[in-house]
């Protein structure tokens, strides 16, 4: 298991990468920017998720949450930790989503609203072993 493969504490020591999605454009685009997005398993990361379109979207990815360490998700004023499979954001909204990735792997990216992924709001998330996973 690649979760024993880590040293204990290593995870809390380490620096946090952070990247950024926006989820649609305000010219209403139905896409992510950007559409794929790399992690190295074992690193930890803070995925910052905004919305700056005028309508709602979500961002689905399951078997990359399940593939991953969750520390927290942030939103607003609530804290929200455990299993993570899909945020909502609504117009204008922004959350933080703290994990680490831990199985190597590509998933993917999608927004379930009806008629999103088929317009083409999609991804593809990659996982790449870390020097920890050898």
């Amino acid at each position: 298991m690649l979760a024993d493969a880590i040293p204990p504490g290593s995870l809390a020591a380490q620096s946090v990468t952070e990247i950024k999605v926006s989820l649609g454009n305000p010219a209403n685009e139905l896409k992510f920017f950007p559409s794929h997005l790399d992690f190295v398993a074992g690193k930890q990361y803070k995925l910052v998720l905004d919305n700056p379109s005028p309508q709602k979207h979500y961002f689905t990815a399951k078997d990359f949450a399940d593939a991953s360490y969750s520390s927290k998700v942030e939103a607003g004023k609530v804290e929200i930790k455990g299993a993570i499979h899909e945020l909502e954001l609504k117009p204008t909204a922004e959350a933080e989503w703290i994990l680490t990735p831990m199985k190597p792997g590509t998933y993917q990216l999608r927004c379930t609203i009806p008629g999103h992924t088929e317009a083409g709001m999609t991804g593809t998330i990659t996982i790449t072993a870390g020097p920890q996973s050898v």
